[in-house]
């Protein structure tokens, strides 16, 4: 099978680099630049492009609505060129959240990022552990929804002892924890919590034993550390073990999440390098890339 042109957004260099490798390909050549005004300007080589089936990958982390729009240039640039085709992987996708509205007046920020992405001609869209499942419906394309828990489970697997059980830091986390726990064959937990703002959460109870327990605390995403640190908290209150695993798709860590985690006595943080990592963590940081599961996904001839 011919391998596609890979072409690589600003904001997945890591994750670009270790999915070339693993085509065996060097990403294509783009020219980014600014003009004084502030706008992207981007240029693609035509010969590199043209012909060909083309995968765009760019995640979607802050500035999101910058990134979002650098994809959509990218796609239609090797529209232009004369691609073949296109398919854009975004790990991370960005307004996932606003999937609802909990009251009038609000947008619905998730459907129109998925409407957004249809005027790039995707013929597939792939992400990673997507906020919603249910946002699936929203897209033009076809979305392939991949699950980036067996590779967590797989970096976890020598830290799991049996002590060791998984914790869903809130209600959307269960089934993420019910899906962990069975790949390593441990218990689960979860916190219930309410959420008072977009920073700020409280606890109102857990189910589960914990007691004497070392926790890993599993979700799609760190953001802030809100809910993180609030499930601690409650552990910590219920008597598990100062040992606590933080397990993550995104690990985004914006605004005061080191500061909120510094409570935390995290022993290690486990995520993909969907979210381009973060350095300088006073905490050690595991980074799995998701170069593999995007690989059988793009070619099915490497399933």
């Amino acid at each position: 099978m011919t391998e596609p042109a890979l072409v690589v957004g600003s904001a997945s260099p890591h994750l670009g680099r270790a999915l070339a490798q693993a085509f065996g390909i060097e990403p294509v050549a783009t020219k980014m630049e600014r003009f004084p005004d502030g706008e992207l300007h981007i240029e693609v080589p035509p010969d590199a492009i043209r012909g060909r089936r083309v995968v765009v990958l760019q995640t979607s982390t802050p500035p999101v609505g910058e990134h979002l729009l650098e994809l959509l240039l990218l796609a239609d640039a090797c529209w232009r060129a004369g691609a073949a085709s296109l398919e854009a992987v975004i790990p991370y996708v960005g307004y996932a959240r606003q999937d609802r509205r909990a009251r009038a007046g609000e947008p619905l920020g998730g459907r129109l990022v998925a409407d957004l992405l249809s005027h790039g001609r995707f013929e597939r869209v792939f992400t990673v552990d997507l906020h919603n499942p249910a946002l699936e419906g929203c897209f033009g394309a076809p979305l392939e929804h991949l699950s980036a828990l067996p590779l967590l489970a797989e970096a976890l697997r020598p830290f799991v002892s049996d002590t060791s059980v998984v914790v869903a830091p809130d209600l959307g986390a269960v089934k993420r924890a019910e899906a962990l726990a069975k790949l390593l064959g441990r218990p689960w937990a979860v916190v219930h919590k309410a959420r008072l703002s977009g920073n700020d959460v409280e606890t109102l109870g857990l189910l589960g034993q914990v007691r004497g327990m070392r926790p890993i605390l599993v979700d799609d995403m760190i953001s802030t550390g809100g809910t993180l640190a609030a499930a601690a908290k409650e552990l910590r209150g219920e008597g598990c073990v100062d040992d606590f695993i933080l397990a993550t798709t995104h690990a985004l860590l914006v605004g005061p999440a080191l500061e909120r985690l510094h409570g935390v006595p995290v022993k290690r943080l486990v995520s993909t390098d969907s979210v381009e990592p973060r350095q300088g963590l006073p905490f050690p940081h595991q980074v799995v890339t998701l170069a593999p599961l995007l690989l059988r996904a793009l070619r099915p001839d490497a399933r």
